[in-house]
C-alpha cells in the first residue's frame, strides 16, 4: 500500500530532527508548525473571507508543538505567538494589531488561555507516558534480575544438596568399609605369622599382597573421611604449638612400620621449626606424601623427607628419584584444583584422593602446597606452613 505524501514528509522530518541538538530541534519544530498553521489559515481566509477558523488551526498547532517538544516553554510561547498571529493576520483590520473592536480582547484572551491549557494538558500526558514507560522498563529489568537471582540461587542450592548427598554417601561408605578392611588386614597379619603360610613362598606372597591392599584401602578410606570432614567444615581445627621435627618423625615411624623394606632418609636444617598446627592432620599430610612416593614413584632407595625454613614458612619436602609426575598432576596442584582419582590407572590408585586431602589440610592451615619434577629426575612435593615471628617485649 503506497504511503501518503504527508507520511513521507513526517518520516523525513523525523530523520532530520534526530541528528539535531534538542534546543535546535524544538525551535525548528515550533517554527515549522506555526508556519504551517499560518499557511493553512491563509488558505481558509481566501475561501471564506472574514469568517474563518484560524483560532482552531493555531490551537491544533499549539497542541502538536506541546506534544513534539520538551517541557512547557515552547507550547506556551507558541500559544502567545498564535494569539498575536490570529489578531494581526486573520482578524479585521488585517495586518494590524487591534483590541478596540467589541469582543476582540475576550476572544484573544480566551484563545490564548485555551491554548495554554491545551499545552499544559498535552505536556502532562506526555510526561506521564514517559514515566509509565520508565516504570515499565524498570519493572521488566527488576523481573529479569529477580529471575536471574532465583535461577542462580536454585543452582547454588542444587549444588549444595549434591555436595551434601555426596559427603553423606562417602562418610557412610567409608565407615562401613573401615571395619571389614581392618579385620582383613589383621587376619592377614596373623596368617603371615603362621608357620604353614611362611613355609610356602607363594602363599606368603599372596597373603602379603592381601595385607598391603587392605592397608592401602584403609588409608584411602581415612583420606576420604578426612577430606569430607574438612570440606564440610565439621572437623575442628585445634591448633597448638608443636615442633615440626617431632610431627615429621612420628609420620616417618608410621611409614617405616607400614613399609619396612623402604629406607627413607630424613634431612633437617639447623632451624627450630616451632609453630601452630593441628599435629594429627599435618602428620597425615606427610604420611600421604611418603606413601605416594613409595607406591607411585618406582624408587625404593632415594626417597627423602626434608625439613627447613624459607623466610616466614616452615617447609616440608618429599623427594624421590623415580619416574616423576605428569604435567596434569603438577598443573592441578599448582592451580589448587581438586585431583581426581584417575591419574594413570591402577599404578596411581588413591594418589588423587591423597593429594586432595593434603591440599585441603594445608589450605585449612593457610599454607601453600606445590608439586613438580626435579631437574635431576623424580618428583618433588612441597608444602609450607606459616610461622609467627616472636616479638620482643
Amino acid at each position: 500500500m503506497p504511503r501518503h505524501p504527508f507520511s513521507k514528509l513526517y518520516r523525513g522530518y523525523q530523520d532530520l530532527a534526530r541528528f539535531l541538538p534538542p534546543v535546535l530541534r524544538d525551535l525548528l519544530t515550533t517554527s515549522v508548525l506555526l508556519l504551517a498553521a499560518y499557511w493553512f489559515s491563509g488558505l481558509l481566509l481566501q475561501h471564506t473571507g472574514e469568517e474563518n477558523n484560524s483560532d482552531l488551526v493555531f490551537t491544533l498547532a499549539v497542541m502538536l508543538i506541546s506534544l513534539l517538544t520538551d517541557g512547557y516553554f515552547y507550547g506556551v510561547a507558541a500559544a502567545l505567538l498564535s494569539g498575536f498571529f490570529i489578531n494581526y493576520f486573520f482578524m479585521y483590520p488585517y495586518h494590524a494589531f487591534s483590541l478596540s473592536y467589541a469582543g476582540y480582547p475576550v476572544a484573544m484572551l480566551s484563545m490564548m488561555a485555551m491554548s495554554v491549557m491545551v499545552c499544559a494538558l498535552t505536556s502532562r500526558v506526555k510526561l506521564q507516558a514517559v514515566e509509565a514507560a520508565k516504570r515499565e522498563k524498570d519493572a521488566k529489568e527488576l523481573y529479569e534480575l529477580n529471575a536471574k537471582l532465583n535461577e542462580e540461587k536454585n543452582a547454588i542450592q542444587l549444588q549444595a544438596d549434591r555436595e551434601t548427598i555426596r559427603g553423606n554417601i562417602l562418610r557412610a561408605v567409608s565407615h562401613d568399609l573401615r571395619t571389614p578392611l581392618t579385620a582383613i588386614s589383621g587376619a592377614a597379619s596373623v596368617l603371615l605369622s603362621s608357620e604353614e603360610i611362611a613355609a610356602s613362598e607363594k602363599n606368603a606372597s599372596l597373603v602379603q599382597d592381601i595385607k598391603s591392599d587392605a592397608d592401602s584401602l584403609i588409608a584411602m578410606v581415612e583420606n576420604l573421611l578426612s577430606i569430607t570432614k574438612i570440606r564440610d567444615g565439621v572437623m575442628p581445627m585445634k591448633k597448638q604449638e608443636e615442633l615440626l621435627e617431632e610431627v615429621a618423625g612420628d609420620a616417618l615411624l608410621t611409614i617405616r612400620r607400614r613399609f619396612p623394606d623402604y629406607p627413607i632418609s630424613l634431612e633437617m636444617s639447623d632451624d627450630i621449626l616451632f609453630l601452630a598446627m593441628e599435629p594429627m592432620l599435618i602428620k597425615q599430610v606427610i604420611v600421604n606424601l611418603l606413601e605416594n612416593a613409595i607406591r607411585h614413584s618406582g624408587d625404593r632407595e632415594h626417597i627423602r623427607l626434608c625439613l627447613f625454613r624459607q623466610e616466614d614458612w616452615a617447609v616440608v619436602e618429599v623427594r624421590d628419584h623415580g619416574k616423576g609426575i605428569s604435567p596434569e598432576v603438577s598443573q592441578a596442584v599448582q592451580l589448587g584444583r581438586p585431583l581426581e582419582d584417575n591419574l594413570s590407572g591402577d599404578s596411581s590408585r588413591g594418589m588423587g584422593i591423597g593429594l586432595s586431602v593434603c591440599q585441603s589440610i594445608i589450605r585449612a592451615h593457610s599454607g601453600f602446597f606445590a608439586a613438580g619434577n626435579a631437574p635431576e629426575g623424580g618428583a618433588v612435593f612441597r608444602f609450607g606452613l606459616p610461622m609467627e615471628e616472636e616479638k620482643d617485649e
